[in-house]
């Protein structure tokens, strides 16, 4: 008798055992239990630790709450400037309702690839490309709230969505390539011309200091001489003073005009002398004409006269 009662008892403890065994679960901090008890579902997701199940009554369904991170396949399309791109993106969500996610989708996984990658073709058609290049914050944006939208009813949250890289066309990489080019060349040139309009107004107010003073031309000219002589070099360079050339160039000038009122004094005496010589004149008129003149003036002095008369404007300083 002892002895069944001992058998029955050592059966009863394996049987406890085993049911113990088939009955433990152990949940972890990350994971949620979602139980199913004759399919049905239970009021509240088990939570981290240690729990029991009915064997054969319940199922459990293990759910991971940390942050997923997947990335969504490259897309090609074309932007709305009529460019044809590929565009590749990633996406960080994570579970907020366990018994949405095991309920209301059959793969959550799937389903938010499936929405990210519509998505992102969806953004690629409605976006230029220089906002695809310049303005991916706006775009991560939009493209976040397009795949929030139904990810909430599965209760999954889009935590972040980001553009990675956008793949352009050889011949549309070259065309950006030589843009690029021409406005860093206008912007080179822009600057230059400011730096020469700088330069000029400066050297101008340099001319009008160095104007009041003559004395600092000169010191200004010693100090080119001994910035050109602190090379080591063999030749020498000494500028040449401008005041020097405005003077011979004045002087050219007004021996010019001299010259050319002389020339015209000189045409207007002509026609004066011609109508004593015409045919009406005298026999003896022509030997008139021809002797030298009986008032003893010699041509020298009659153009010394004639530049006495000049105005004082064509006379020399």
């Amino acid at each position: 008798m002892v002895e069944e009662l001992v058998t029955a008892g050592i059966a009863l403890a394996s049987a406890g055992a085993v049911y113990v065994m088939a009955a433990a679960r152990v949940v972890k901090q990350y994971e949620r239990g979602v139980v199913l008890r004759l399919g049905r579902l239970t009021s509240v997701p088990r939570e981290p630790g240690f729990t029991m199940i009915v064997p054969g009554v319940d199922r459990m369904r293990k759910v991971n709450m940390q942050i997923v991170t997947m990335p969504v396949p490259a897309q090609e399309g074309i932007t709305h400037d009529n460019v044809t791109v590929r565009v590749d993106a990633v996406v960080y969500f994570k579970v907020v309702d366990a018994a949405d996610a095991v309920v209301k989708v059959e793969d959550y996984r799937f389903a938010v690839s499936q929405v990210a990658q519509t998505s992102l073709r969806s953004i690629i058609g409605k976006s230029d490309l220089d906002d695809l290049l310049s303005n991916r914050e706006k775009l991560n944006q939009g493209l976040e709230v397009m795949i929030d939208s139904p990810a909430l009813g599965w209760g999954v949250q889009i935590d972040r969505v980001e553009i990675k890289d956008v793949s352009l066309p050889e011949t549309m990489k070259r065309s950006m390539a030589r843009q690029a080019e021409a406005t860093r060349d206008r912007r080179a040139r822009v600057i230059n011309a400011d730096a020469e309009l700088q330069a000029s107004k400066k050297l101008a107010e340099a001319a009008q200091a160095m104007s009041d003073q003559p004395a600092a031309l000169q010191l200004r000219l010693l100090q080119t001489v001994v910035a050109v002589a602190a090379e080591k070099n063999s030749t020498l360079v000494l500028p040449f003073p401008v005041e020097l050339l405005r003077f011979l160039e004045r002087s050219g000038l007004q021996a010019q005009a001299q010259t050319e009122a002389y020339e015209r004094r000189g045409a207007a005496a002509v026609p004066e002398a011609r109508p004593e010589a015409g045919p009406e004149a005298a026999p003896g008129a022509g030997s008139a004409a021809q002797s030298p003149p009986s008032s003893g003036t010699a041509p020298g002095a009659e153009a010394a006269a004639a530049l006495e008369e000049l105005p004082e404007a064509e006379q020399l300083p």
